[in-house]
C-alpha cells in the first residue's frame, strides 16, 4: 500500500528565480503551502512583499540555488534562463530545476542538454493558467523532462496547479503542447473580439451577444475530437460538412465587416487558406483538410 508522504516531505524548500506576475504568484503558492521559500529577482524590490509574507531573500543567484534542492525559474525566455543560471550551473548539480519559462520546444531541449551536462534534473513546465488561478486544483501545468524530478517533487508541483501531468522525457514536449494550445487561444481571442466588433457595428452591445456564444463554442469539443481523428488518419471524409460551403460564408462575414470599417486581416487569411485548399482538390473534404495547406 502506498504510504502518505510525511508533512516534512510535503514542505520541501524551494527557490524561485524571477518575480514577474507569474513568479510572484508561484512564490505565494509555495508560501501558502508551507514551503520554506527563497526568492531572487534582478530588481530586489520586487521581492519585498514576499519577504513580508515570510519568504527568504537571496542576494545572489548562487545563494538562491544553494538554499533549496528544488529551483523554479520563471523569466522572459530561455536566453534569460541561461544568462541567470549559466555561471551557477555547477552549483545546480544534483538538484532539480523546473523551468516554467515560456519559449519554443527546441529552446527547451537546448536548455535540457545544458542541464544534463551539469548533472541537473531538468523539468520543463507549461503553465496553461493565468497567475490568478495558480495554486487551484483545476489549474493545469504540463511537465516533461526528468521523470525523477517530477516524481520526487510531484506533491510540491501539484501545489502550484492541481493538474500536473508528466508528458515524457523529451523536455520540449510540454512546450510543444503549450504553443499548440496557445495558438488556439490567441486565434480564438482574435475571433471573439472580431465578433464583438461586428455585432457592435450593427448596434448590438457585446454583453447582448455573449449569452449566445455557446451556440458556437459549445460545439468545439465534439468538433475537435472528430477533427483530431481525421487529421491523425489523414482522411477528411466530408460527411459532416464540405470545405466549399465555408468560402461563401467567410466572404459574407468579410463583406459585412468591411461595411462597418472593421479590419478583416484575420478573416482574409482564413479565407485564403480555405481557397488554396479548394484549389488543391479539397473542396469536397471537411474543414480539417486545410491543415494540408498549413503544412506547406
Amino acid at each position: 500500500m502506498r504510504q502518505t508522504p510525511s508533512l516534512a516531505a510535503q514542505r520541501t524548500p524551494v527557490s524561485v528565480l524571477g518575480l514577474g506576475a507569474m513568479g510572484r504568484q508561484l512564490a505565494r503558492c509555495l508560501l501558502a503551502a508551507g514551503h520554506p521559500t527563497t526568492v531572487w529577482n534582478r530588481t530586489p524590490a520586487k521581492a519585498d512583499a514576499l519577504i513580508a509574507q515570510g519568504a527568504l531573500r537571496a542576494r545572489t543567484v548562487a545563494d538562491a540555488v544553494a538554499a533549496s534542492p528544488l529551483v523554479i525559474v520563471c523569466v522572459l525566455d530561455c536566453e534569460a534562463v541561461h544568462q541567470i543560471l549559466g555561471p551557477d550551473g555547477a552549483a545546480l548539480s544534483g538538484k532539480a530545476l523546473v523551468n516554467l519559462t515560456s519559449d519554443t520546444p527546441e529552446r527547451n531541449r537546448q536548455t535540457a542538454r545544458w542541464a544534463a551536462e551539469h548533472g541537473i534534473a531538468y523539468l520543463s513546465g507549461a503553465m496553461l493558467v493565468p497567475p490568478t488561478l495558480l495554486g487551484r486544483p483545476e489549474a493545469t501545468i504540463l511537465y516533461s523532462g526528468s521523470h525523477r524530478a517530477h516524481t520526487e517533487h510531484e506533491i510540491t508541483l501539484k501545489g502550484l496547479g492541481g493538474r500536473a501531468p508528466y508528458l515524457g522525457a523529451d523536455a520540449g514536449t510540454a512546450t510543444a503542447y503549450e504553443v499548440a494550445l496557445l495558438s488556439l487561444y490567441y486565434a480564438g481571442l482574435a475571433g471573439m473580439v472580431h465578433a464583438f466588433a461586428l455585432a457592435g457595428g450593427e448596434g448590438i452591445p457585446a454583453e447582448d451577444l455573449t449569452p449566445h456564444l455557446d451556440a458556437i463554442l459549445g460545439h468545439f469539443p465534439s468538433v475537435a475530437a472528430s477533427m483530431a481523428r481525421d487529421i491523425d488518419t489523414g482522411q477528411y471524409s466530408g460527411d459532416a460538412d464540405v470545405l466549399a460551403i465555408h468560402t461563401s460564408g467567410l466572404a459574407h462575414i468579410i463583406k459585412a465587416s468591411q461595411g462597418h470599417g472593421i479590419n478583416t486581416d484575420v478573416l482574409r487569411a482564413v479565407k485564403g487558406l480555405v481557397d488554396r485548399a479548394i484549389a488543391a482538390g479539397y473542396g469536397d473534404a471537411e474543414f480539417a483538410s486545410v491543415i494540408e495547406k498549413m503544412r506547406e
